[in-house]
């Protein structure tokens, strides 16, 4: 054979081997991170019949330096991600992308929808951080929020970048708690933005980020549907007010799991109109624990059901796992489920508190948002000796029904101190395994006990 042909045949056998495609810097293919993706045409050995190929998807990716974003921590590079949105939200698959090394600052902002895009990715490998405070913030601008996603479906925010909320000139206004003579709260501007914010959005996302030193909550999903949270760490000081880690308002179908959260208030708070929330694996605190409510505020109604809290720890935190509402209100709270949950410290460990009450002048009212079916089990650790490990406190016109606990173990923190035997007042329900300490304040279900079911349904 010719030598020129013999060179022609090893080209030949070179280029089946193996065929390089080089993705360009603004498409993802199956992998979000990889930027070079080399597809093999070497057969196999023989195995099962070939399936049908499957088809990845293919991202586009607006790139926010791309749209003249600097990153410098200074600059207002608000246009630039308003810019890079609006592309992105027109592409059928699509990569918003805040990149790694840079410091992007942003005034506050709503990301409307509804998007074209199947699938829309914001992802955070950089950080991003509002203006420093109160007087750095634009007068014509809401105080009240920084970043709002509005009617979006489909979306994920995700990526191993930051959240820097710049909160700690927020937390020294005057009127935060605590920042008056003797602990009072002081008269003045008291507007302070949530971190970030979901409205009117279904089927989210968000995962892997680390967020900090919010102005006041982290993050807020209001009327939103289909929520997945996972994978977040969350901190601010234990002394940082209002800083909730996860709040929730009219949302249901949520998921919550896998994540770090201390904070100056709760860890997770679920507001009126939540249904069907799952919240597993947890760390919480230092915080205020984990909440339901508060609820009822202002004779308002509130309805709360199908919650579960489970395989987490809770830890130096004001509260563990907590229903809070105002005296007046109406609605329910039931078929709440706290399971396999451990505390380190905590000052109130099991607490229902129906006389809920920010100023402590609060007059009684005849009226309160029911509680009834509500379960604790597996429930174990240490408490603060300053405070009843258990506390049932229920509305004096209509009572808690259908308390159940079992397998509930919480022994002081301190050994040698006295311990408050657990409180109950107006609470129904039944102990299926004797609990440490001894509950003997429950009082037992009978037929002249009002049916909170019914008011329930």
């Amino acid at each position: 054979m010719p030598f020129h042909q013999v060179l022609q045949l090893l080209f030949f056998i070179f280029s089946c081997l193996f065929f390089v495609t080089i993705q360009s810097r603004h498409h993802y293919g199956h992998s979000e991170q990889e930027q070079f993706h080399i597809v093999s045409h070497v057969s196999l050995p023989p195995s099962l019949a070939p399936e049908a190929a499957v088809a990845r998807p293919s991202y586009s990716v607006f790139n926010v330096l791309d749209f003249g974003a600097v990153g410098d921590g200074v600059t207002d590079d608000t246009q630039a991600f308003k810019l890079a949105w609006d592309m992105a939200c027109q592409i059928k698959s699509a990569v918003l992308l805040v990149p790694d090394g840079y410091s992007f600052m942003l005034q506050s902002t709503i990301f409307a929808g509804p998007c074209k895009t199947v699938g829309l990715v914001f992802r955070i490998d950089g950080i991003i951080m509002p203006p420093d405070g109160p007087d750095s913030w634009p007068r014509n601008i809401s105080k009240r929020q920084w970043l709002v996603f509005y009617r979006i479906n489909g979306m994920s925010m995700q990526g191993g970048g930051l959240v820097d909320g710049k909160g700690e000139n927020w937390w020294n206004l005057p009127c935060k708690p605590h920042k008056g003579v003797n602990g009072t709260t002081m008269s003045g501007p008291c507007d302070s933005p949530v971190a970030i914010r979901f409205f009117m959005s279904s089927n989210l996302t968000v995962k892997g980020l680390k967020i900090k030193n919010g102005p006041q909550f982290h993050f807020r999903f209001d009327a939103c549907h289909g929520v997945r949270v996972e994978s977040l760490t969350i901190k601010a000081p234990a002394q940082s007010p209002n800083t909730d880690g996860i709040h929730i308002e009219n949302t249901n179908n949520v998921q919550i799991y896998n994540s770090i959260i201390s904070n100056g208030d709760d860890c997770i708070s679920i507001g009126a109109g939540c249904y069907d929330v799952d919240i597993n694996n947890i760390t919480c605190g230092p915080s205020h624990g984990i909440s339901i409510g508060s609820l009822g505020i202002n004779k308002s109604r509130a309805c709360v059901s199908n919650i579960s809290v489970s395989d987490s720890v809770i830890q130096h935190s004001n509260n563990g796992i907590r229903i809070k509402t105002w005296q007046g209100g109406s609605g329910c709270v039931s078929k709440v489920e706290f399971s396999n949950i451990h505390m380190e410290a905590v000052q109130n460990p099991i607490i229902i508190d129906q006389y809920y009450c920010l100023t402590k002048n609060c007059s009684n009212q005849t009226s309160a948002v029911v509680i009834n079916d509500i379960s604790y089990s597996n429930i174990k650790g240490s408490f603060d000796v300053r405070s009843p490990p258990m506390s049932f406190a229920c509305s004096d016109s209509i009572p808690c029904t259908n308390l159940k606990l079992t397998q509930v173990e919480l022994l002081p923190a301190a050994k040698g101190r006295t311990v408050a035997n657990p409180f109950c007042w107006n609470a129904y329900g039944t102990v299926l395994k004797q609990t440490i300490p001894p509950i003997y304040c429950l009082m037992e279900e009978t037929n002249a006990t009002i049916d909170n079911t019914l008011l329930c349904g």
